[in-house]
């Protein structure tokens, strides 16, 4: 059986491991190594054979089943989210006066401007015309 010589940086990309991991492991003899020296610098090579699995049976069994529970939990936190934001909508809603509509019939017929002078009474500002409705609450605070 050939084995082909990796750098650390090599074999770590091939079993899907960090590099801290493959010197470990090296360290450990759970994978063959050997010390080079090339100059000054001194090198660990790793000797990968054709048959090494990027991730084992057992890590990958482990490995999918934690992503299921993280999986699992996510949703949890979406479905918690999204029932936080429903019962906010719903008290927004219990908040907020309902719009009161007034029936076309019984308005009041427009006035002109001559007949508003000759009252005698100031003109309300265009914006904020409407005195006796009052704005939500959110829209007081948040003005809006």
């Amino acid at each position: 059986m050939e084995r082909e010589r990796n750098t650390v940086q090599e074999a770590a990309r091939q079993l899907g491991i960090t590099e801290s991991a493959v010197r470990k492991r090296a360290q450990r003899g759970q994978l063959r190594s050997e010390k080079a020296t090339e100059g000054k610098k001194e090198r660990l090579y790793i000797f990968l054979g054709p048959d090494e699995d990027k991730f084992p049976e057992k890590f990958r069994d482990r490995y999918i089943r934690s992503l299921e529970q993280r999986v699992n939990t996510l949703e949890d936190e979406v479905y918690r989210q999204q029932a936080i934001l429903l019962n906010m909508t719903e008290a927004m809603k219990a908040l907020s006066p309902p719009p009161q509509a007034t029936p076309p019939d019984e308005r009041e017929s427009p006035e002109t401007v001559e007949e508003a002078s000759q009252r005698g009474e100031p003109r309300p500002a265009a914006q904020g015309a409407q005195e006796g409705v009052q704005r939500p609450w959110w829209r007081r605070v948040f003005g809006r």
